[in-house]
C-alpha cells in the first residue's frame, strides 16, 4: 500500500511578466500650450482593474488607467491625457479559494501599480510636461468597499 502525501501544498503567488496593452498619450493644445504660463494643473484620474483566468493556473491582471490633466485657469484647456492598460500574468498556486478574489483585487494591483506609476511619469515627461505623479492606490480599502456594497444587491 502506498502512503498517499496529504500535507497542504504551500501556495504559489509570483510575477510572471509585466507589458503594455495600450498606451495612448493626448497633447490637443501643443504647441500653443507652451507658449504661455502654464496653469496650475487640474486632475481627473479613472481607475478600473480586470482580471481574467488563463490557462492552468495562469491570471492576468490588469490596470485600467486614464488620467486627464486640464488647466485649472478660466480656459481649461486640456493639457494632456494618458490612457493605460498596463497588464500582468501571475502565477497563482494553490491559493485558497476564499483568498483568490482579495489577491487578485489587491496584491496583484499592489503589485502592478509601482511599474504602472513609472510607465504613466515617463509618458507626461516624454510629452513635453513636468512628471505625472500617480497618486498611491488603496487596493485593499477599495475591496473592502467593494465588498460592502455586494450584500445589497442580494434579494
Amino acid at each position: 500500500m502506498t502512503e498517499e502525501n496529504t500535507a497542504p501544498t504551500a501556495p504559489v503567488f509570483r510575477l510572471q511578466k509585466m507589458y503594455i496593452k495600450d498606451l495612448s498619450f493626448e497633447n490637443p493644445n501643443a504647441p500653443e500650450i507652451f507658449l504661455g504660463k502654464q496653469p496650475e494643473p487640474k486632475v481627473e484620474v479613472n481607475l478600473g482593474i480586470k482580471n481574467q483566468k488563463l490557462k492552468d493556473d495562469h491570471w492576468e491582471v490588469s490596470l485600467t488607467i486614464t488620467a486627464t490633466v486640464s488647466g485649472n485657469d478660466d480656459a481649461k484647456k486640456t493639457l494632456f491625457i494618458i490612457e493605460l492598460e498596463h497588464g500582468a500574468v501571475f502565477l497563482l498556486k494553490n491559493i485558497p479559494e476564499e483568498h483568490l478574489q482579495m489577491v487578485l483585487a489587491v496584491d496583484c494591483p499592489t503589485m502592478l501599480l509601482p511599474f504602472t506609476r513609472q510607465i504613466i511619469s515617463q509618458a507626461s515627461i516624454d510629452g513635453g510636461f513636468i512628471p505625472f505623479l500617480l497618486e498611491p492606490m488603496n487596493f485593499l480599502g477599495m475591496f473592502e468597499n467593494a465588498k460592502k456594497q455586494q450584500p445589497e444587491k442580494k434579494n
